[in-house]
């Protein structure tokens, strides 16, 4: 398949280029400057603009460019940059994809499961309403920015997207080194879940999906088995074999992260309902044994 794929160097992005390239898929990358090679396609998420052109003849679309959400402190300047980078790209790119004449059969679109706000240990799926708060709101703007594609019948997903165990981005990116330094512990009560998903799985999942012609809506892409804070860092002890004494106090962590820390702090126990009814089967469903794949460098 010609494939088209936005936010295509960063953790996520990088794995599934090589992914689909290694299969002999041809991937078309969205970049944020003048092309510089034929498989380079220029677009702006903010001045919602898309050369059209470049995604002729694409059979899929895989948007995931965002801001990340742990770079900054949440302030107001931030947070309208998270919510524009994904509202203003991802409705770029629907309305980009329901101009072609020929418009891909499917469009993948990031989300994450901050949908579901703060859940304590209640575990939910894909039919469980949106939270309250800052990242609920902004979830649901981005799925809902999807509209020209649902419009144009294009079979759109919204795959929201757990913490990812890797060593090289994203969250657990910053962990692995404090926990390797010995410098890891739980944070906050350690009572509070974290949905996560090893990156490897999270790629088979993207995989399925452009695969699986009746899966469209929202799709959790998480481990069906989410732990909480305490038991994640139990596991990076062993794995690593580190010690893990240092706790960091809720107030600390809202002290040194502001609003951010709600993301640290909040509970979330999202299962992967619509991807295991679809018939997908996870490798490293378990927390341990997606850290040893990940810290033994396997893919």
């Amino acid at each position: 398949m010609r494939i088209a794929v936005t936010g295509s160097t960063g953790l996520i992005g990088t794995a599934l280029v090589h992914s689909l390239r290694q299969d002999g898929h041809e991937v078309v990358r969205l970049v944020r400057r003048t092309p510089r090679e034929e498989t380079e396609v220029e677009w702006d998420p903010h001045r919602q603009w898309v050369d059209t052109a470049g995604l002729t003849g694409c059979e899929a679309v895989v948007h995931l460019a965002g801001a990340g959400i742990g770079e900054h402190r949440w302030t107001d300047a931030y947070k309208k940059e998270l919510r524009d980078s994904r509202v203003l790209g991802t409705a770029a790119i629907a309305e980009a994809v329901a101009s072609l004449d020929t418009p891909p059969r499917v469009l993948v679109s990031g989300s994450a499961v901050g949908f579901y706000g703060d859940t304590g240990e209640r575990a939910v799926d894909e039919s469980a309403p949106p939270g309250h708060g800052f990242l609920p709101d902004l979830c649901q703007d981005w799925e809902e920015a999807t509209a020209a594609a649902q419009e144009a019948e294009v079979r759109t997903v919204f795959i929201r997207s757990g913490l990812v165990i890797a060593p090289e981005g994203g969250a657990w990116g910053r962990l692995f080194p404090l926990f390797k330094a010995g410098l890891g512990g739980r944070m906050g009560s350690g009572r509070q879940y974290w949905s996560f998903i090893a990156l490897h799985d999270h790629i088979a999942a993207l995989r399925h999906i452009l695969d699986t012609a009746d899966l469209s809506g929202p799709v959790n892409l998480t481990s069906p088995s989410p732990v909480t804070n305490r038991e994640i860092t139990e596991a990076m002890g062993r794995v690593l074999r580190r010690p893990t004494l240092f706790h960091v106090p809720a107030p600390a962590l809202r002290i040194a992260l502001g609003e951010m820390s709600t993301d640290i702090l909040g509970s979330v126990r999202a299962l992967p309902r619509r991807l295991l009814d679809s018939g997908f089967s996870f490798t490293y469903p378990h927390v341990e044994e997606a850290l040893k794949a990940a810290v033994g460098g396997r893919r």
